[in-house]
């Protein structure tokens, strides 16, 4: 083989050789930060697994959320209208967060109760995550649950 054409084999498969290191060293780095989102029932039938990291969406119960005086450890139930999941999050909680309203809380699960590390609440009337919207429409259907007209503008 021709030195040249040798040499330029070589350069290509180490350009192959590192742009293959790369990828799978991002993909290996991306796949540390998915966070899935489940339902409480879903959490509660063990979809979730042994996930270090998961999110979990549905609405904040009613009457279930509480606070001690002078502490920013907050308790509160996440409901999808199947289940519900006794959460708590140490922290300022989103201007728009109150009951019976859609959050979604990053976290993981410590001894049944999950204990959130970020919490975000819709940030107006009409919207809601869609992944929440679906799972929240398939527990509406399940429980023959009227849904709310939409707002005209």
């Amino acid at each position: 083989m021709n030195p040249v054409r040798k040499r330029r084999l070589i350069v290509i498969v180490m350009i192959v050789a590192a742009a293959a290191l790369a990828v799978t060293l991002l993909s290996m780095a991306l796949q540390r930060n998915v966070a899935y989102l489940y339902t409480p029932s879903e959490v509660l039938r063990g979809e979730a697994g042994d996930k270090a990291r998961f999110r979990l969406g549905g609405m904040v119960a009613e009457h279930s959320f509480k606070r001690a005086t002078g502490s920013l450890e907050a308790h509160f139930e996440v409901d999808d209208g199947d289940a519900r999941m006794p959460v708590v999050y140490t922290g300022i909680l989103p201007d728009l967060f109150r009951e019976k309203q859609a959050v979604i809380a990053t976290g993981s699960m410590k001894d049944g109760v999950f204990v959130a590390e970020q919490v975000l609440a819709k940030h107006d009337e009409t919207y809601m995550p869609k992944e929440v919207a679906d799972k929240m429409g398939a527990a509406h259907k399940k429980h023959n649950v009227e849904d709310k007209p939409a707002a005209a503008n």
